[in-house]
């Protein structure tokens, strides 16, 4: 496998059904005949840069959608790579997300669809091979830091969160902690209610540097790894935790978005009138007319932006120490949110529902050779992340994997499709993202169905006319055909998160 690489620098080879099989056997015989040849020495696997960022919403790739948004380095990482900008999570929840990716197990599969759930004590994942266990078996050097697994901010002891030790070689902070302690401002909370999470949906500009957040000490230490010497090919994991909240963040990121030039998201009245009550119980409306009365609405999406401009500072470090170091020429990188965040949208905030607010994220993959500024709205999940990133390594895919390589519309983002995308929110309820179309189906039977080529904002619910009962029945051969309940049952759970 090692002479593959002699041309790693040209054009990654794949090994997927995309067309690409007489290519990939000519330049594997070029290869072999250069190596004979003693003209080329063998390259080394690649490494593997790989980022994760905790609620950022489909913004900082779609200027159609927030053109304010700045998020410069972000947008310099799309240009030397491909974004997938029809990309969705397998569940609006930050741990049965991540259990999804890094398992590349679906929700209805595993039983994982909450935040209290413990994956590490899922019976359907006992046996699994996760994402860091197959590069550490795969011969790879596998460091992390920061929020791969489930953690938050909200009490000392989450900082640790749901991470299995295991895999990794070496975790910063440490392998019992996977966050730093965050900044706190003296009264929490300083600006929010402080019903909405104990007061920690929170905001405060503080008079602090970069380096004194707990993202700034994660992603210094990467800094040190990418631009280090490493005896095998490198898995690096980043979690970089804003722009989840509390949006506590130095005062500069916050002078970048003056108050009075904040606009706000695009919505409607009544937007919900024509949902089913099963959709509207997952709205909270409350908090969002608390925002109105008591003009806080415009300030929290004025510090959510702040904290997204911050976060993609941390991206900039990352690129940049990168760049300068050993491992430029040699490393995938894949830039992914778990999931999207509403500011408003649909009457509602944060994740936890199935409209594409909630559920659409960034998706970039780049490496030398491959992208250059492409992108596809072809629909991709963040399950396909797995299997990707074994494609794009050259390993033999695990066979658990529910999802698909992305290597083909990496190669020509105009490649066909076939599959749409499935979000889970809970037992029974799930979302069907095609090209054009986002199909809902609630647990009690109800519908939504909207036309994303002339309604992306999701005002309008077709789910009950006439003309589109072809529509409908299409997404519905989607769904899944079974179920497997909660494990571990929700009822066994202690209050994780």
């Amino acid at each position: 496998m090692p002479m593959l690489w002699i041309i790693r620098d040209l054009r990654f080879p794949f090994n997927s059904n995309s067309g690409l099989r007489l290519s990939y056997f000519l330049l594997l015989f070029l290869c072999v005949s250069a190596s004979l040849r003693g003209t080329s020495p063998a390259k080394s696997p690649p490494n593997v840069l790989f980022i994760a960022i905790d609620d950022l919403n489909c913004w900082a790739i779609d200027k159609n959608q927030y053109p304010r948004v700045q998020t410069p380095n972000i947008d310099r990482l799309r240009e030397r790579g491909v974004t997938f900008t029809n990309a969705h999570c397998a569940v609006p929840a930050c741990n049965p997300s991540r259990t999804a990716l890094l398992t590349g197990v679906s929700p209805f599969v595993s039983g994982v669809y909450m935040n209290k759930q413990d994956w590490r004590e899922c019976k359907n994942l006992a046996d699994v091979v996760t994402l860091p266990e197959f590069f550490q078996n795969s011969g790879y050097k596998t460091m992390g830091g920061g929020k791969i697994y489930h953690a938050h901010s909200l009490s000392t002891e989450a900082h640790t969160g749901f991470i299995d030790a295991e895999p990794w070689d070496e975790y910063f902070p440490s392998k019992d902690q996977q966050m730093p302690l965050e900044v706190d401002p003296p009264v929490m909370p300083e600006n929010g209610n402080p019903k909405f999470y104990g007061g920690h949906m929170d905001w405060s500009a503080l008079d602090i540097t970069d380096d004194e957040m707990a993202d700034g000490k994660v992603v210094s230490w990467a800094e040190e790894q990418l631009t280090s010497e490493h005896d095998k090919p490198l898995f690096l994991a980043v979690g970089i935790y804003r722009p989840h909240v509390p949006w506590y963040n130095p005062k500069k990121w916050f002078e970048l978005y003056p108050l009075e030039q904040v606009a706000l998201p695009h919505v409607e009245e009544k937007d919900l009138d024509d949902t089913p009550e099963a959709g509207q119980k997952m709205a909270r409306r409350h908090w969002q007319q608390w925002m109105i009365e008591n003009d806080q609405w415009q300030k929290f999406v004025r510090a959510y932006l702040a904290s997204v401009s911050f976060a993609d500072a941390m991206v900039g470090r990352l690129l940049d120490a990168l760049d300068n170091g050993p491992h430029a020429k040699n490393t995938v990188i894949v830039l992914w949110s778990d999931h999207g965040y509403h500011l408003g949208h649909k009457e509602h905030w944060e994740k936890f529902a199935l409209w594409e607010q909630a559920t659409r994220v960034p998706l970039i993959f780049a490496a030398p050779g491959i992208g250059g500024g492409d992108s596809t709205n072809r629909p991709a999940s963040l399950l396909d992340i797995y299997p990707t990133l074994v494609d794009l390594t050259q390993g033999s895919p695990p066979s658990h994997l529910n999802g698909k390589s992305l290597a083909p519309w990496i190669e020509n983002p105009k490649a066909p499709f076939k599959t749409p995308v499935i979000t889970t929110h809970g037992s029974g309820n799930h979302a069907i993202r095609s090209e054009r179309w986002r199909y809902i189906r609630y647990s009690d039977g109800t519908e939504e169905l909207y036309d994303h080529s002339s309604d992306p904002h999701e005002f309008t619910n077709l789910a009950a006319t006439p003309e589109h009962v072809a529509v409908i029945k299409e997404h519905r051969h989607w769904l899944p055909r079974s179920e497997v309940k909660a494990d571990p049952p929700l009822t066994s759970q202690k209050k994780k998160g």
